[in-house]
């Protein structure tokens, strides 16, 4: 039997998007932020999580991606403290779908060549759904957050 791994399955714009299970500790409703001065533009702002202070970044953003009118169905994608060096970060997303069950033969690795730019930060593409003729009708870019999350902190610790 083919291995299988989960994934929390996610919508930035009109594009779907996965990241691990374990990275992520909760999904909350989407709630007044806090913005924060002189933060980076990524940085939406602060939120008080159950007593504990929480970072929020606007994945969007970090990803370059464009922008969108406010969603009604936004989520804050909560992660393990551990994902951003025991810090307390939530991603903005514009709605979460499903924790969904991968298959090996679903996941397509990126190869380095013209997609090395950001195939550092892309784990994966995710098959989904066939149209009949064998051909996946959704495809699902599966993030390294974790990467993506731990970068920042290497920026940000620059001299």
């Amino acid at each position: 039997m083919a291995a299988s791994v989960d994934v929390v399955e996610f919508q930035l714009g009109e594009e779907h998007y996965a990241l691990d299970i374990q990275i992520a500790r909760e999904i909350v409703e989407m709630m007044p932020i806090t913005p924060l001065p002189r933060a980076p533009r990524y940085l939406a702002g602060i939120i008080n999580l159950r007593g504990e202070i929480t970072n929020i970044i606007d994945l969007r953003d970090l990803l370059g991606l464009p922008g969108s009118e406010r969603v009604e169905n936004q989520k804050i994608v909560v992660l393990m403290p551990d994902v951003a060096g025991g810090s307390n970060v939530g991603i903005i997303v514009d709605d979460v779908h499903s924790v969904v069950s991968i298959r090996d033969e679903q996941i397509e690795r990126i190869n380095d060549g013209i997609t090395s730019s950001i195939s550092s930060y892309v784990k994966a593409i995710i098959k989904m759904g066939s149209d009949g003729g064998g051909k996946a009708k959704t495809l699902i870019i599966w993030l390294d957050v974790q990467k993506v999350i731990g970068d920042l902190g290497h920026y940000q610790s620059a001299p």
